[in-house]
């Protein structure tokens, strides 16, 4: 299983790096899952914690889905469900939060039940993350479980009676953890041979996160990766955070210093991330519906330890968007190469687009018209930006609506690596995807290709992952 962020993780690492992650991260190491539930109590007092859990898969504390109704399958379809991950992300606190804001946990134990193992349980409870009510979810082994290498789990997986979305989303986040693993150690992916990652709990978190979303049918999206810092104590010695299989995971993501000495992202996190969330940002434009909080075990110093989970749908109508300025500015003795760098230097400021177009002025002298769309408060900064670039004497401003087509940002995975795009939809057809041309030009620089075959292979696994 792949624990709440800053377990007690046991890095158990081989070439095969264990990242079931049960590390303190001052040192202390904690095999299997004697788990600090630090703010994730159960609510119960009569809950004996020491005791086993009788059934395969129970939820103690009462009802832990008792506060909400439960979604329909389907129920995301074209809307957005964001990862708030201020306090980092692991894969059981993924399910747990999808299951808080409104998935089954009906469609988890379905999903478990197909993979045809035995001798664990699945607890539910309610928990708190401070002064919020969340819930945590926990994989109790109850008998040894074999390790299993990549290519055993790609097996398990096909075989598994599993819906065919969920077995494609988990086959992924696999093999995304197969190939960090591999490159942190230096050897080919099918060589990777997984300890606990491979065992049936970190199996089950897996799965049940790829159940959840299948069931759900959102779009996912997710604020930027916090990442502490340190060193952590393992079976192998001390091993820098964020773990190297982590930090090979969120390659090419946004990701911040969350300011503390403590894992905040396990593997299994970051893998989910890398291979499933189409776009990051800070909070996304949409409107929120519900909310679930998936809660982490210890309590952190300095925020709720719980991963938020927000549904929320978009408007995919046009919509018209007033407050916007045109700045124009004419001119007669600007040379090509300073007319591109004020073009360059006021999107750089934050115009929305900036423009030359040549012209003829008085007494039949060529110039150009250097324009910049702006909103409106921006309007006298970026004149003065116009002005100083320039060699005009003055600066025209007239007031523009714009009628706008919904886009959003997406991540696609290609042999280049990840390469972003913008994707515009709306009643004008199908979307139109257009990948981002700075970054294909890095990637084929480093691949040593031309970058219109960067640009094919992104448009490809766009139009494969559309279909």
């Amino acid at each position: 299983m792949s624990p709440p962020h800053d377990h007690d993780h046991d890095h158990n690492h081989n070439h095969d790096h264990n990242h079931n992650h049960d590390h303190d991260h001052h040192g202390s190491t904690h095999g299997g899952h004697s788990h600090d539930h630090g703010e994730s109590e159960c609510d119960d007092p009569t809950h004996d914690h020491s005791a086993p859990p009788e059934h395969a898969l129970e939820l103690l504390a009462g009802d832990p889905e008792a506060h909400r109704e439960s979604f329909e399958r389907g129920a995301g379809v074209g809307k957005i469900l964001f990862l708030d991950t201020a306090s980092g992300i692991a894969g059981d606190m993924f399910v747990a939060a999808l299951v808080d804001l409104g998935v089954p946990f009906a469609a988890v134990v379905e999903a478990t039940s197909g993979l045809g193992l035995e001798g664990f349980d699945i607890v539910l409870r309610r928990a708190r993350a401070g002064s919020i009510g969340a819930t945590h979810l926990e994989v109790v082994v109850r008998e040894p479980q074999p390790e299993r290498d990549w290519g055993e789990i790609r097996e398990l997986l096909d075989r598994a009676a599993l819906l065919p979305g969920t077995r494609d989303r988990a086959l992924r986040i696999f093999e995304r953890l197969a190939v960090a693993e591999a490159a942190v150690h230096r050897v080919h992916a099918d060589e990777v041979h997984f300890h606990e990652v491979g065992a049936v709990d970190s199996i089950v978190d897996i799965v049940c996160a790829a159940a959840c979303l299948e069931f759900l049918g959102a779009r996912l999206a997710s604020a930027p990766v916090p990442l502490g810092w340190g060193f952590v104590d393992s079976a192998h010695g001390l091993l820098p955070l964020p773990a190297p299989a982590t930090l090979e995971c969120v390659k090419g993501l946004p990701t911040y210093d969350a300011g503390l000495e403590v894992e905040l992202v396990t593997p299994t996190g970051a893998a989910i991330l890398a291979t499933m969330v189409e776009s990051f940002a800070p909070w996304p434009t949409f409107t929120p519906l519900r909310a679930g909080w998936g809660a982490g075990t210890r309590a952190l110093p300095d925020r709720p330890n719980a991963l938020r989970a927000v549904l929320g749908s978009v408007n995919d109508e046009p919509q018209t968007a007033g407050g916007l300025v045109v700045l124009e500015a004419n001119v007669d003795d600007l040379t090509g190469e300073l007319a591109g760098h004020a073009i360059q230097t006021l999107l750089g400021a934050g115009a929305l687009d900036a423009w030359a177009v040549p012209i003829t002025m008085k007494k039949g002298r060529p110039g150009l018209v250097v324009s910049a769309l702006v909103r409106a408060p921006e309007a006298d900064r970026l004149s003065a930006v116009v002005l100083r670039e320039t060699t005009s004497l003055g600066v025209r401003k007239l007031a523009a609506d714009r009628l706008e087509r919904p886009r959003r940002e997406a991540v696609v995975e290609t042999r280049f690596g990840r390469i972003p795009l913008k994707i515009a939809e709306g009643p004008y057809g199908p979307p139109q995807a257009k990948p981002e041309f700075d970054a294909c030009e890095r990637a084929a620089e480093q691949a040593g290709v031309s970058v219109r075959e960067v640009l094919a292979a992104a448009l490809e696994a766009w139009t494969r992952r559309a279909e």
